[in-house]
């Protein structure tokens, strides 16, 4: 008896609340604006781009090959130590770097992965990236 008492007065509730708060105004309730006919939820869109039919699609030429790192001292080191976290192509494929920049890469290598680098081939590395992959001295 107690729940059903209980949820009629719920009901009588809902029903009071619901007429008071429809009569008067709320601050941030829209009752006017610009509404589109359409179904409920649906984002009207433009259609897909057609596509090929005959399933050929050109995308350009990729390289196959891992481009040589410059001819120079401390080109050894780069390779030895470089590979051992990714390929050399990291080197050649940035834009040139200033040679602070290269300095701050080598150090964000061995300080956050962790490239198992010394003190000494660090210097070299850079040394060597600031020697050809500057924009003063990278050759194109």
């Amino acid at each position: 008896m107690k729940k059903v008492r209980c949820i009629i007065i719920g009901f009588f509730l809902v029903v009071l609340i619901g007429t008071v708060f429809a009569e008067s105004e709320i601050p941030g309730l829209i009752h006017s604006g610009q509404y589109s006919q359409g179904t409920l939820g649906s984002v009207r869109q433009s259609s897909p781009a057609q596509q090929s039919t005959d399933g050929v699609y050109n995308v350009g030429a990729y390289p196959l090959y891992t481009p040589e790192l410059a001819q120079g001292e401390g080109r050894e080191i780069i390779q030895i130590f470089c590979r051992f976290c990714h390929s050399t192509t990291y080197i050649t494929m940035q834009p040139p770097l200033p040679a602070a920049t290269w300095e701050s890469v080598v150090n964000k290598m061995i300080d956050i992965y962790g490239a198992p680098i010394s003190e000494d081939s660090a210097r070299q590395i850079i040394n060597y990236l600031r020697t050809y992959y500057t924009p003063l001295t990278r050759k194109q």
